[in-house]
């Protein structure tokens, strides 16, 4: 899978910048991988994908001085520890959820304002709601890799190092959740 230059060729400045703690390029870090970090939280089932990705966040910036400390740290590379520390954050969360009994909602939330053009808002909400629903349906292994690869980019060796398996054993769980969804596209094809 080809990787995605999101920092526009400029990532080693903006790491510079980050580090000396420029308001700029921490912002731009920010901007650019936490709407990534909060979908892959998401389609993980997070309860609270924005506040979990605050923390990621928070744990970033606390551990940049130790990020690329040899200094052959690059783009995807960074990409991969953000997702290292996010991947962490979930089960950290999960494990916290599991010891705890699950709150009932107080009132029910509020739909945001719709924007001007009603009809592709509908079209991507049912497409997101889709994708939700078919990450859903993998085993947790399955989903973990499938989503890091898709939404996070990250290499099959990246994937490997954050989840703690081989990268042959990260294929298998790929080719598997891309076959689980394909088989579940059809029986919905089949359905209509």
């Amino acid at each position: 899978m080809a990787q995605r230059n999101r920092f526009g060729g400029r990532f080693d400045g903006i790491l510079a910048g980050a580090r000396r703690g420029e308001p700029e390029a921490l912002g731009e870090i920010y901007n650019t991988l936490a709407p990534v970090v909060a979908g892959y939280l998401r389609m993980q089932g997070c309860r609270e994908p924005d506040d979990l990705t605050s923390e990621v966040f928070v744990g970033v910036l606390r551990n940049l001085p130790a990020f690329d400390v040899d200094g052959d740290g690059d783009e995807a590379a960074f990409r991969s520890w953000v997702f290292t520390i996010a991947q962490r954050r979930l089960l950290d969360e999960r494990r916290r959820m599991a010891r705890k009994p699950t709150p009932s909602p107080l009132s029910s939330v509020v739909d945001p304002p719709a924007s001007d053009d009603v009809e592709a808002s509908v079209a991507l909400a049912l497409e997101a709601d889709h994708i939700r629903s078919l990450a859903a349906q993998l085993p947790p292994e399955q989903r973990d890799v499938v989503l890091l690869r898709l939404l996070g980019r990250l290499t099959v060796g990246d994937v490997a190092a954050t989840l703690g398996k081989t990268e042959g054993g990260v294929k298998a769980l790929q080719r598997r959740g891309f076959q689980t969804i394909g088989r579940l596209l059809e029986s919905e094809a089949t359905a209509r």
